[in-house]
């Protein structure tokens, strides 16, 4: 069963359009959560608004949004007030443009949707739609209201329906010089780039996410879990980074390492990317 839609609507395209709704692509429900307490009683602790001045408590009926036009003054909005600013992306995705998928920087993506039709009679207008940006390799640009924020979208057909993705505003995203251009350009010697290539060859994979687990996630279970028993908590080992004095001599380590570690293995039949993806199952994290 298909979770709630964060927001139901219309798709558009020119004269074309069809009643769709937007579902989260993503959860976050399964991640260890935690409650503040007292740590006297052991009861919960429940966060309370209070006027800054006064100290008095607020209540919900009596909070209001506000917005800092000067130091210590405010623009004072109520909720009917905001839920009256209407344009046309509170309730249509309209695709304004169509642009190759290879021309979106992946540092502006942010969100993934599940985007689907939710009626019959506009499952062939959705369908057209889908269809003619996967025969033209094309995903589509339009914006969308979403949490009281007009959103850029970005639409790609995926199997039957459409995944669409929030983008970051331009202004959003920092520029990379900033961080980079203290980089130094270096000429590196051609023994060391075959190395990390051969390093980097053997490593090779095909990604398969659930070989891939919160390592985190899992030692926090296990401490609530001994918490829980009453039984002592087993330290963590850690693993602490050594400096690399010479990185030629850590590269050729790596390959020994990587060279005795496959000795004796007899490798898995098949092609050389059937070995790979033999390989790749075998490498499970955690």
């Amino acid at each position: 069963m298909a979770p709630r839609p964060n927001w139901k609507g219309y798709l558009k395209l020119s004269l074309v359009s069809c009643p769709i709704a937007l579902y989260p692509a993503t959860t976050t429900s399964e991640r260890v959560s935690f409650r503040t307490l007292n740590r006297e009683t052991g009861n919960r602790v429940r966060r309370q608004f209070v006027d800054e001045q006064t100290g008095d408590p607020v209540q919900t009926e009596d909070q209001a949004k506000g917005y800092e036009v000067a130091k210590g003054e405010y623009i004072m909005l109520e909720d009917d007030e905001l839920k009256a600013v209407q344009i046309e992306s509170n309730h249509t995705i309209d695709i304004e443009r169509f642009v190759p998928r290879a021309e979106i920087d992946e540092l502006y993506l942010d969100t993934p949707y599940y985007l689907a039709p939710t009626d019959r009679v506009g499952e062939e207008a959705f369908a057209v739609i889908r269809d003619a940006m996967r025969t033209e390799k094309m995903v589509g640009l339009a914006r969308v209201v979403l949490f009281r924020r007009e959103r850029l979208m970005m639409l790609e057909p995926r199997d039957k329906g459409i995944v669409a993705t929030s983008l970051h505003y331009a202004n959003e995203v920092h520029a990379a010089n900033s961080y980079f251009e203290e980089i130094p350009d270096l000429a590196l010697p051609k023994e060391m780039l075959e190395l990390a290539k051969h390093i980097i060859e053997k490593m090779t994979g095909e990604f398969q996410p659930d070989q891939f687990e919160d390592r985190y996630e899992k030692a926090l279970i296990e401490l609530i879990r001994s918490k829980q028993k009453g039984t002592p908590v087993k330290p963590q080992p850690t693993h602490r980074q050594t400096n690399v004095v010479n990185l030629m001599d850590a590269l050729r380590r790596s390959v020994e390492g990587d060279k005795a570690a496959g000795a004796g293995k007899k490798p898995p039949s098949g092609t050389a990317r059937g070995a790979r993806k033999g390989k790749a199952r075998m490498k499970k994290v955690g």
